[in-house]
């Protein structure tokens, strides 16, 4: 499986404080490369377990394509911050008006994209206020709740917070992974230094995690009201996903008459296993349904 290999961000990025309505917000913000002409401004927000950098082999041939890029660190997510044992602060739809606030201090309007438990975080602002956002991207997230499979996979994690230490947990998911495996092992890892992996994990905060676990594990479907959004969507995938089957996802893409893309060769992660060809298809996307996006490319940029 093809991960970034560095915490580092892609060159041209810059790593900073969003300051918005709700607070900082640690960001990676890529602008659009020299000499291209500037489309429009994205938010990519993250998975569960994830961060901000799982999304670095993305910002350069967005770039390219005339996108600036902004991924985002949700509330207790990495190196942005939010209570320890508070799980009201977590609330979906606290997480949701915190996207809202990132999406008006990077400059609206903008495509919105969420990978796994950020796509279903994406959908909660848009059903929110659909009104800053020019499209929104559901990459390798499903209609509710995740399979059975990794629901019991959220729990076991779940139940060993309770009773342990973040880095007791993190030393026994290693005992359990098999030497290849690099993730924490449970939804969305993304990255290949295990001395970067680790520290991100241990600066996740245990109740943003208890929070969104039990989110994943009990989302309704709330793709009916979804469908009603006056919004351009895209449903993207890799070709394996034990996540949400394929066939759910290709339901709610009808569901929603979206575009729906598969990206061969990926499975959950699609913005590591295949960057390249993930990025093409986003691009794509996006520059078919340019909507108001001339406006809000450099506003409010630092």
């Amino acid at each position: 499986m093809s991960r970034p290999a560095t915490f580092v961000p892609p060159p041209g990025a810059r790593a900073y404080a969003l300051r918005t309505a709700r607070g900082e917000f640690a960001v990676v913000d890529a602008p659009v490369a020299d000499g291209v002409e500037p489309r429009g401004v994205a938010l990519l927000l993250p998975g569960f377990t994830g961060s901000k950098e799982d999304f670095n082999p993305l910002h350069g041939p967005l770039a390219e394509r005339g996108y600036r890029t902004v991924a985002v660190d949700g509330r207790g997510q990495y190196e942005s911050d939010g209570p320890e044992e508070d799980q009201s602060a977590y609330a979906q739809e606290e997480l949701a008006r915190d996207v809202l606030a990132q999406a008006e201090a990077v400059g609206t309007p903008v495509h919105l994209l969420g990978h796994s438990l950020g796509g279903q975080i994406s959908r909660a602002a848009v059903l929110l206020d659909h009104s800053p956002f020019l499209s929104l991207t559901l990459m390798a997230s499903g209609p509710a709740e995740i399979s059975a499979s990794q629901r019991e996979r959220v729990k076991l994690l779940r139940d060993a917070l309770a009773v342990m230490t973040m880095a007791q947990v993190w030393d026994a998911i290693q005992a359990m992974e098999a030497p290849e495996e690099t993730d924490t092992g449970t939804l969305d890892g993304g990255l290949d230094d295990r001395n970067d992996l680790r520290r991100r994990w241990l600066r996740n905060k245990p109740a943003q995690l208890l929070a969104t676990g039990h989110q994943l594990c009990t989302e309704p479907d709330r793709v009916a009201e979804l469908a009603a959004v006056p919004l351009p969507f895209h449903v993207l995938s890799g070709a394996l996903d034990d996540t949400w089957p394929l066939a759910l996802l290709d339901g709610m893409a009808a569901r929603l008459n979206a575009r729906r893309t598969v990206v061969e060769g990926a499975e959950h992660s699609p913005n590591t296993d295949r960057p390249l060809a993930t990025a093409r298809a986003i691009a794509d996307f996006w520059q078919a349904h340019p909507g108001r996006a001339g406006q809000g490319l450099f506003r409010n940029r630092p």
